[in-house]
């Protein structure tokens, strides 16, 4: 009886533990998919608010960001190109939406997202701003120049797209040492299942009877 509860805690316990692994594994794969940017999330949610705050301000001319976003008639007036409304989007989807995403839930992905939507942001406000520098079709000249509402938004697609940058490139060196960390478990765990395969296989040939011949003599 007390072989046979042994032998029942024992295989309870395996599948305990086991269970009880995979929870940890779950659980530390969670973490990995989690961001702790510290300090950082004040500054980014600083140029977010900045973001926003470029989106009524004058884009150029009469015309502001959310006339830009919804190809209002000052925009028209202002002859607002492609490259403008480009980077109001991306500063609104992704410098404003993801990272604000990203700052709620704390989601590598994310994070990854919006640094990668800002990154793309950074280079269309280059194009914005020479947009409103430079005869358009038949060498018409825009009515005005960069409003403070189209620097702000650059500037503030800087600010995300680096603390972002170094958020996710942390992330990225914690991930990559964690996996290493899982493969160097797994081949010790593989190594010590092969060494008690081995063991169990030498203690069963030695503990096997010797065969005799028919006279009741050993072979040996």
């Amino acid at each position: 009886m007390t072989e046979g509860t042994n032998r029942s805690s024992g295989a309870d316990g395996s599948d305990g533990f086991s269970q009880f692994e995979g929870d940890l594994r779950r659980a530390e794969r969670k973490v990995a998919g989690e961001i702790d940017p510290g300090a950082r999330a004040v500054v980014v949610a600083a140029a977010v608010l900045v973001a926003i705050l470029s989106m009524v301000l004058p884009h150029t001319g009469s015309a502001n960001g959310i006339d830009v976003l919804t190809f209002a008639a000052d925009a028209t007036t202002e002859r607002v190109t492609i490259t403008s409304r480009v980077f109001v989007f991306l500063v609104v989807i992704f410098g404003i939406g993801f990272s604000m995403l990203a700052l709620v839930t704390r989601r590598w992905f994310l994070a990854w997202i919006a640094l990668c939507g800002s990154a793309v942001g950074c280079v269309a406000g280059m194009l914005a701003w020479w947009s409103r520098n430079t005869p358009g079709v038949d060498g018409i000249a825009p009515p005005h120049g960069v409003g403070i509402g189209l620097g702000l938004g650059w500037l503030a697609m800087f600010v995300i797209t680096f603390h972002w940058a170094r958020v996710v490139w942390a992330r990225t060196n914690y991930q990559l040492a964690l996996e290493e960390r899982r493969r160097a478990d797994a081949a010790a765990a593989e190594d010590r299942a092969r060494a008690l395969q081995r063991n169990v296989t030498r203690t069963t040939t030695e503990s096997r009877p010797t065969p005799e011949d028919p006279a009741g003599h050993s072979t040996e």
